[in-house]
């Protein structure tokens, strides 16, 4: 495991956690969600799945989240996570094991952004997991609810507690949610041409079940899997869920590695 820091296209650092395979089989680009970082349990899992199959796993907190790159969480944007993924990419074009075409996973924005980069670049991507993947703005909207939303929009300030820090709150622009209505997954969603893997979890509140459903059934192929989780939310956690992802990904990645 080896740590490097990398810059993004505005100078600003990003953290890049590089596991580099002996004997390599594949490579693959795992992507926090909205204010997550590199060494979230879900993330791991994810990392761990490609890592037991061979594969060389590139790990990065975006900026302007809570890990170690630059920035700060309410200057987030999905453009700039997009962006930095984009950035982490074309750093690895450079590197002796970086081979096409990759796998990408994505958890929540991490999700939409590694789809969007799919739909962009269908012929690079060997495989799309998109977890708990944010679909649209506009659902993001409708899930958070409108008068939420609104409430946002008139106070400029989405705040929200840490998870595990108690009396911490995190506190979001109105800019982030402009900007997020600007993306969609469902118009180019012929373009997802790879076998594709969603998961969800049953009680998720953000990024529900039937979003999930709605972008599966936009894709035209039958190289798709969704499966939900029984009782886990948004963000996966316990050690029974934590596993059961795990092996859910580790079965689709050798069905199609």
């Amino acid at each position: 495991m080896e740590k490097i820091a990398i810059k993004n296209r505005n100078g600003k650092k990003v953290a890049v956690l590089l596991e580099q395979a002996e004997d390599q089989q594949g490579l693959a680009f795992v992507m926090h969600g909205l204010s997550g970082v590199k060494e979230q349990p879900h993330i791991q899992a994810f990392a761990e799945a490609f890592l037991e199959n061979g594969f060389t796993v590139v790990r990065f907190d975006t900026t302007n989240t809570f890990g170690e790159s630059d920035g700060q969480y309410e200057d987030a944007t999905t453009t700039n996570y997009y962006e930095d993924l984009e950035g982490v990419i074309n750093w690895a074009k450079s590197q002796s094991w970086y081979q096409e075409p990759f796998w990408l996973a994505g958890h929540s924005m991490g999700g939409i952004c590694t789809a969007l980069y799919a739909e962009n670049h269908p012929k690079k991507v060997a495989g799309l997991a998109p977890i708990s993947t944010v679909v649209s703005g506009e659902l993001s909207r409708q899930a958070r609810g409108p008068e939420n939303w609104q409430k946002w929009q008139e106070t400029g300030w989405l705040e929200e507690p840490r998870t595990g820090l108690p009396g911490q709150m995190k506190r979001l622009k109105w800019s982030h949610a402009e900007d997020r209505l600007k993306y969609d997954l469902l118009p180019q969603a012929k373009n997802l041409t790879m076998p594709i893997l969603f998961i969800v979890g049953e009680e998720d509140e953000s990024t529900p079940p039937q979003h999930q459903q709605i972008l599966f059934d936009a894709i035209a192929h039958d190289r798709k899997e969704l499966h939900i989780i029984k009782d886990a939310p948004h963000t996966f956690r316990t050690p029974e869920h934590l596993q059961e992802i795990k092996q859910i990904m580790i079965n689709w990645i050798k069905k199609y590695q």
